[in-house]
């Protein structure tokens, strides 16, 4: 959960999380959806995934206990060489290392290596110096924890506190003043952005949503339904009732970009009433039964959207009560995140 996830947010899910399966047998019983419906608002859902099918493996290959040795642990879906290494050393004390960002920084700026930490080369060195390390140590636990917070607290990206580093005295970025240089990281390709029309239809017998494939962005998951411009030219043509054929009464209802790791997504949401009868492949979800439809971040704020304003019929509907006067489209409070209010700015956020 922690992965990529700030701590204030795993904490509200952790505690329930566990208490719900505090087993690998217990998590491996739940289905995958119980499973992407707990871990709601986490973001980065393959995580879960794994974490499931982890648990599945731990049942059927290790009698349901989760194995102690790195050489084991990195077998597990979800479990790389960093995770397996952590475990191994901090929880059973065996000499594993572990590199992640911060210990690459601490170990390249130390021996005075601008390259690139992602290359294969430096990967090889990186690994093969935190092994050496961890085998000399006394405690490789304290020293792999170390390492960690040296990174993520003294030997920082930016302005590194290097009169508290207890190794500035042998540090040879810090000897050439070369700290701001190490590491040399390789400059990130620019972001696609792709472009998403969104329905929000609902009625006394709730929401209607689809489910996205299970591959791809926020794969598996619930969304309203949504149409994925295939050029960006195809934007300005778009015609939503010509898109939806038997829903009427659509109107725009806002836009906004989120930025995900492969991808920026630009939403464009529009309202409707649900019709009578839904189009093959739509689920009409009540309200209390939205819970177990896990949605990523960026569909609840689709919704959050979408209550700014109630379908009219004919011309566009404004973008918030203060402008219109009407009154909020209820939306169920849990489909939305309780953080997010008002007008929708088309400003970016990054979601999971």
């Amino acid at each position: 959960m922690l992965q990529q996830t700030q701590v204030s947010r795993v904490i509200e899910r952790f505690e329930a999380f566990v208490a719900r399966w505090p087993s690998a047998p217990a998590l491996a019983a739940a289905t995958e959806g119980e499973v992407l419906a707990m871990w709601q608002g986490l973001g980065y859902y393959r995580r879960a995934r794994r974490l499931h099918e982890a648990a599945k493996a731990c049942v059927a290959r290790f009698g349901g206990e989760v194995p102690v040795r790195a050489a084991e642990l990195v077998t597990l879906p979800g479990v790389g060489r960093y995770t397996a290494g952590a475990v191994a050393s901090i929880v059973h004390g065996e000499r594993a290392a572990i590199v992640d960002g911060n210990v690459a920084r601490v170990l390249l700026r130390v021996h005075g290596r601008a390259v690139d930490p992602a290359a294969r080369s430096t990967q090889d060195w990186l690994w093969s110096t935190a092994q050496e390390l961890v085998e000399r140590a006394s405690n490789p636990a304290a020293l792999n924890e170390g390492l960690m917070e040296l990174g993520a607290l003294t030997c920082t990206p930016r302005t590194p506190r290097c009169d508290a580093c207890p190794w500035r005295t042998r540090c040879i970025a810090h000897r050439d003043g070369a700290v701001d240089r190490i590491p040399a990281i390789a400059p990130k390709a620019a972001r696609p952005t792709v472009h998403w029309e969104t329905l929000v239809m609902r009625d006394a017998r709730g929401l209607v949503l689809e489910q996205r494939s299970d591959r791809g962005l926020w794969a598996g998951l619930w969304q309203s339904p949504t149409i994925e411009h295939a050029t960006a030219d195809s934007v300005g043509a778009f015609e939503p009732h010509a898109a939806w054929p038997g829903v009427h009464g659509i109107v725009e209802a806002g836009a906004f970009t989120v930025v995900t790791s492969p991808r920026r997504v630009h939403f464009r949401v529009w309202i409707a009433k649900a019709p009578p009868r839904i189009a093959r492949g739509w689920h009409r979800v009540p309200d209390d039964a939205l819970v177990a439809h896990a949605m990523s971040n960026a569909m609840r704020r689709v919704l959050e959207t979408a209550s700014c304003v109630r379908p009219t019929g004919g011309a566009r509907a404004t973008r918030s009560r203060a402008a219109s006067g009407s009154r909020r489209t209820p939306v169920p409070a849990a489909a939305v995140r309780p953080a997010a209010r008002g007008r929708s700015s088309g400003r970016s956020r990054r979601e999971g």
